[in-house]
């Protein structure tokens, strides 16, 4: 087990290397002068070789690569050229906004998506399981963004029940959440079905049934216990992209978290931003996956974590 963990941690160390190595690179290529941008159209050429050279963008690119790189790792992720802050200021600040947006739509998601899943699952072939999968495949086929804009015409332009934009009060959070958890919900319950299903045909499910357990234990221990590994899949992964902001349904309601502050900080070529935003969305990744691959052996002992690479 920690041979395997280790494995992982190097590994996850190196897939972040990597990311950093081609985020520094490809952004430095991209045609344009971001400190031209910055000061603006009337800056001449000595003032923008000037800042160049306080900034230490006149270094070769390797040679600003791991200055980049070395500041990194002590955890600073730079300046912003435009907002004048730290940019792991900028990222802790956008993080809130996203943090409470994934809370609220995980647990939507999560809490429909698996009781949809198992109601159909144990209802297959009726009338229920296959509305309940009609339903599942329109959520899944609906972008997010789409959601959101029929939610904020319908409900907060038409009823006028909710704001359709900002985050000046908790009211503001339940459209985006409402139109994120929409999608994510689907996918959860398609594979809970599937899964679910997939145990129900096993033996040892028969024979428990053979044996008189009571069918609620069957349900919750035996079958949902075992149905729960691509289920921890499928839900680490989507808990990983909202964690890194889900930026059109940010944009769209205009709430200030991760998503948006990238985008905008794209829009402006604002790169000590859009590299540490890439960075931060990397490591969120690489961990989701970590603690889910570790999640494995925790859920369902029997397991072999040699099935997972360990050898």
């Amino acid at each position: 087990m920690l041979n395997y963990i280790l494995k992982r941690i190097f590994l996850a160390a190196g897939i972040l290397l990597f990311i950093s190595c081609m985020t520094f690179f490809i952004l430095n290529i991209i045609p344009g002068d971001p400190v031209a941008a910055m000061l603006g159209e009337f800056a001449d050429a000595e003032k923008i070789a000037q800042v160049k050279k306080d900034m230490g963008l006149d270094a070769p690119v390797t040679v600003q690569y791991f200055s980049w790189l070395f500041s990194l790792l002590k955890g600073d992720f730079g300046t912003s050229y435009f907002q004048k802050k730290p940019v792991i200021t900028l990222i802790k600040i956008a993080f809130n906004y996203t943090a409470i947006i994934t809370l609220w739509t995980y647990l939507i998601a999560l809490s429909i998506g698996i009781t949809v899943g198992m109601v159909s699952a144990l209802a297959h072939g009726s009338w229920l399981d296959r509305f309940l999968m009609t339903l599942s495949v329109f959520g899944i086929s609906m972008p997010s963004f789409w959601v959101a804009i029929l939610l904020q015409i319908y409900i907060g332009l038409k009823v006028k029940l909710l704001p359709i934009s900002g985050a000046a009060s908790s009211l503001g959070y339940i459209l985006p959440c409402l139109s994120l958890g929409t999608r994510y919900a689907a996918s959860i319950s398609r594979i809970t079905r599937t899964s679910v299903l997939e145990v129900i045909g096993q033996d040892f499910i028969k024979t428990a049934y053979a044996k008189g357990l009571h069918k609620t234990r069957i349900i919750m221990i035996h079958i949902f216990r075992n149905a729960m590994i691509p289920i921890i899949t499928v839900s680490g992964t989507e808990i990983g992209s909202l964690l890194t902001g889900s930026m059109i349904t940010e944009n769209v309601f205009n709430i200030p978290g991760v998503g948006k502050l990238l985008i905008d900080a794209i829009h402006r070529r604002d790169i000590p931003v859009v590299q540490g935003g890439v960075i931060y969305m990397a490591t969120v990744c690489v961990l989701i996956y970590f603690i889910v691959d570790i999640s494995y052996a925790i859920i369902n002992p029997n397991i072999r974590l040699a099935t997972l690479g360990e050898e």
